[in-house]
């Protein structure tokens, strides 16, 4: 094992400022990065030049500007809108929440609302949440109302994952329903479980009882394999019957051997 020493004071906790660094080629940006401010850099003998004095509102805007080229693929606008997003999500600024909102309005590009959400989830707090819970509630794009559910599922606030079991309950669309159940069984819990079952039991369509069948097995195998063989052993649709045994297979859990030797040696 090889020790290095590094002179000088080491932080143990990182400063909670980052660096945005634009890439110019042509006299144009071409790409967008976020770093930490601790992070060593290596600009490959570019040229590098820090920009001083910029002001809160001059990048949030700049970065605005970016993240609305997420449909300028062909001229490679993806490099600049996803990173663009995230910088902006990460900003300390309490405007970015109303940026942010004006990006997931239904006038906005499709797939630059779904990035959104993500980052309205995961780094905009409260706020965030709000904006989430009204569009899993109001939007009319199946598509953003999925990727918004997941923006709730990597929420802090509490309150998400019972607006998660809301959509899982309640969602006109299955595929999103089966959605909301699967970001559900990562996150262990009795009303998660119970909002599981309840969907296999309960859910009108088939596909919707396999995805649930699914959801349990993704809880901690405790949870999980339990609830799996009391479906096996009870579900009255033959199709859910037969995910809820592929799954016990595929556990390799004891209570599954033990119960597939219960039903083979009747």
């Amino acid at each position: 094992m090889t020790v290095s020493t590094v002179p000088g004071p080491i932080p143990l906790e990182a400063s909670g400022y980052i660096v945005v660094l634009f890439r110019v080629e042509n006299h144009a940006v071409d790409r967008i990065r976020t770093f930490s401010a601790e992070c060593e850099l290596d600009g490959g003998g570019l040229p590098f030049h820090w920009l001083t004095g910029v002001q809160p509102a001059e990048s949030v805007a700049r970065l605005k500007e970016f993240a609305l080229q997420a449909d300028d693929e062909g001229r490679g606008g993806h490099r600049r809108s996803e990173p663009a997003l995230a910088a902006l999500a990460l900003h300390a600024d309490t405007a970015v929440d109303q940026v942010l909102e004006t990006l997931v309005t239904p006038d906005q590009p499709e797939r630059l609302r779904e990035r959104a959400t993500f980052w309205l989830g995961s780094a905009r707090g409260r706020r965030g949440y709000e904006v989430l819970r009204r569009i899993v509630t109001q939007d009319a794009s199946d598509r953003v109302r999925e990727k918004a559910i997941f923006g709730l599922s990597v929420s802090r606030e509490p309150q998400a994952v019972a607006t998660m079991i809301d959509v899982a309950k309640t969602d006109r669309s299955s595929h999103v329903r089966g959605q909301a159940l699967f970001w559900l069984s990562q996150k262990a819990g009795q009303k998660v479980a119970a909002t599981i079952t309840e969907a296999i039991d309960n859910d009108p369509d088939t596909e919707v009882k396999k995805k649930a069948v699914f959801a349990l097995q993704q809880l901690p195998a405790d949870e999980g394999v339990p609830l799996l063989i009391q479906v096996a052993r009870g579900n009255k649709n033959p199709a859910v019957r037969k995910q809820a045994m592929f799954w016990l297979g595929q556990s390799k859990d004891q209570r599954a051997v033990r119960f597939f030797e219960e039903v083979l040696l009747r």
